[in-house]
């Protein structure tokens, strides 16, 4: 399987996982030529951008030990700009799901970062 449709998995069972916990999801894979978001859902009339992280073991560490501060200025940049091009006028939050394995089990979610 390439690295590709690995992460489109990833980010299928991360979807899934945020509809079971009651998260709508408006948006996957939003891109523009400057930055990306796996996940826009939204609950409770809040905006949550999801990073998805994904390792098929966590021999090297897991997911969430990549979201690095230089990570976190590109999150905070597309959350930004998505909200300034959909004029969503509510809260937003930066989140994160860590999904791992052959099965894509998710091992962790941090709804705001």
């Amino acid at each position: 399987m390439s690295s590709t449709s690995t992460g489109r998995a990833a980010e299928y069972a991360a979807a899934k996982f945020l509809k079971n916990k009651g998260y709508k999801i408006r948006e996957q894979n939003w891109r523009t030529r400057w930055c990306e978001i796996d996940i826009v859902a939204e609950k409770d009339n809040c905006i949550y951008f999801v990073e998805v992280k994904y390792r098929q073991s966590d021999e090297w560490g897991g997911g969430l030990d990549y979201i690095t501060p230089k990570k976190l200025n590109h999150m905070r940049f597309a959350a930004e700009f998505w909200v300034s091009s959909s004029r969503w006028q509510g809260d937003y939050f930066l989140s994160a799901v860590e999904v791992t394995g052959a099965d894509y089990k998710i091992t962790n979610f941090i709804p705001e970062i």
